[in-house]
């Protein structure tokens, strides 16, 4: 949580309310500057072999490691989390993509040769990639390590610069990784972050990167998407969810209940791909009911190492939840757990919510809600949860739980969603194999993986001749050409193939 003065932004402790430190907002009249020394720094890392880049790739990873407890400190402090969860699903996750980037850049870097058609007889053909240039990432707060570092390394493993503006919630977060691109062997301006907020952004926005790549709200994915294009800058857009849980009777339902609070109440329901819908199969509702009640119970919220839970980070968010889920208990919603709204005391720690007898109409099942609250429904046929699952205007990730894989894969493939995760919740992301990213406003884009890389790079088709023939079949003069092209075409492309036909065609044209 931040405040911010003329020229710091103040950064808080939401946990606690304790001012941490203040960080000094970049100017506006900078980012000339910054562009400027961006191309420049990327010209000499372009230079680099893959190889040598991974080397500083190493060097940082293997200081992230040495420097985790103090890394995942500030990460608790400026967003309210708990420790576990900073090092688990902020830190972990991003030492780990740089260990799967060291591995696996080089193949997804090299020059693919590919096939070249018959009637090209003679040539090469491959595909390359080329840097794009100077990158602009703007990531968010909820995981300010994670969403930033991975698109950052992805970037730079393809041979570009980046600036990186971070969330000017979490500032603090933003001055660690500079610090930590810092020597090692990374140019000098290959990394710079840029401190501040909404009019920065813009600013960054305006300023004609090679490319851009946005985690955050749709609202502003959206603005960033139209400035975008108006420039004809290339972008990846990663936005909000509303993601479904889907429990099928014969799911293993005590398990269910443990992923159905994990995926729910994570971070404080701070992510984007938190459970934020839950259908559950009518015969089995009021028993899982009683297990998801039980598990929610369990759960010790507060600022110590123990803990389960933190706090929330944004303070505009849990006014998001107030009206959300006053509306749906005004429309006769029940509070299953927890307290109403109007009892919320001032603090960023709010009680677990599981709301029951909803409807698809209100908003808490329809907008994103990002905080500690879980909406259930039932149902009683998979056409029935398949068409509510797929009601919103989000696709980020889901889940569907069922000791039937085969049931749980063909409701899976049916579900208009960037992910889905089988009896579990949120973890697709957690694998750097599988691509990330949404359908429908959840985003535009996908990373992780080798497209991850490949997405920060041009991609370039060459075609390569030895040069050695005096002309090719389909240059001019064309006086008598056409019969033997017609002869070429029916001999290779016809029901019957005539080789000889398509030879002899071939070298008489050659001789014209």
């Amino acid at each position: 949580m931040q405040i911010s003065t003329a020229e710091n932004l103040v950064a808080r402790n939401p946990a606690t309310g304790e001012i941490i430190t203040q960080v000094k907002m970049t100017r506006l009249e900078e980012i000339k500057d910054i562009y400027v020394q961006s191309r420049d720094a990327q010209k000499v890392w372009a230079s680099k072999s893959i190889k040598e880049r991974m080397e500083s790739f190493k060097r940082l990873r293997l200081e992230m490691v040495e420097r985790m407890e103090e890394i995942a400190e500030v990460i608790s402090k400026s967003t309210g989390k708990v420790l576990t969860e900073a090092i688990t699903a902020d830190i972990m996750p991003t030492i780990d993509a740089i260990m799967h980037i060291e591995k696996h850049s080089e193949r997804g870097l090299k020059r693919k040769k590919v096939k070249t058609p018959l009637l090209l007889i003679g040539k090469k053909s491959y595909v390359e990639w080329m840097p794009r240039g100077a990158v602009l990432i703007i990531s968010p707060w909820n995981y300010p390590l994670n969403l930033a570092m991975v698109p950052v390394l992805s970037a730079l493993a393809g041979g570009n610069s980046v600036i990186l503006k971070p969330s000017e919630v979490t500032p603090l977060v933003g001055e660690i990784m500079g610090e930590l691109f810092r020597g090692k062997g990374f140019p000098s301006h290959i990394v710079q972050v840029v401190q501040g907020g909404k009019e920065i952004g813009e600013a960054l926005t305006s300023a004609s990167p090679d490319y851009i790549f946005f985690t955050g709200s749709v609202q502003t994915g959206k603005k960033i998407g139209e400035a975008a294009a108006r420039n004809l800058i290339p972008s990846t857009l990663e936005l909000g969810g509303k993601d479904p849980m889907i429990i099928f009777e014969d799911a293993n339902l005590e398990r269910a209940a443990k992923g159905a609070v994990w995926g729910a109440f994570t971070n404080s329901g701070q992510v984007c791909m938190s459970t934020e819908r839950l259908y559950v199969e009518q015969s089995v509702y009021h028993k899982f009911l009683k297990l998801i009640r039980e598990e929610a119970g369990r759960i010790k919220q507060g600022v110590s190492v123990d803990d389960d839970l933190g706090s929330m980070t944004s303070e505009a968010q849990k006014e998001i939840l107030k009206v959300q889920i006053t509306e749906a208990i005004h429309s006769g919603a029940i509070l299953e757990t927890g307290v109403h709204p109007d009892e919320w005391d001032e603090r960023l720690f709010l009680p677990l919510m599981i709301l029951t007898n909803v409807s698809p109409e209100m908003s808490i099942m329809k907008e994103e809600s990002f905080g500690p609250v879980l909406p259930i429904m039932t149902f009683e046929t998979m056409e029935e949860v398949i068409e509510l699952a797929n009601s919103t205007r989000y696709g980020l990730n889901a889940s569907v739980w069922s000791r039937d894989l085969e049931k749980a894969k063909m409701a899976a493939g049916r579900l208009l969603s960037g992910a889905v995760v089988i009896n579990d919740v949120i973890t697709s992301v957690a694998n750097h194999h599988l691509p990330f990213g949404g359908v429908k406003e959840s985003g535009i884009g996908r990373y992780h993986g080798e497209q991850g890389i490949q997405i920060f790079c041009h991609e370039k088709a060459v075609l390569e001749d030895s040069g050695k023939r005096r002309t090719e079949v389909q240059w001019f003069p064309y006086e008598g050409k056409y019969p033997l092209f017609i002869k070429l075409f029916k001999s290779y492309f016809g029901k019957r193939k005539n080789y000889l036909n398509f030879v002899d065609a071939y070298i008489r044209l050659l001789r014209k």
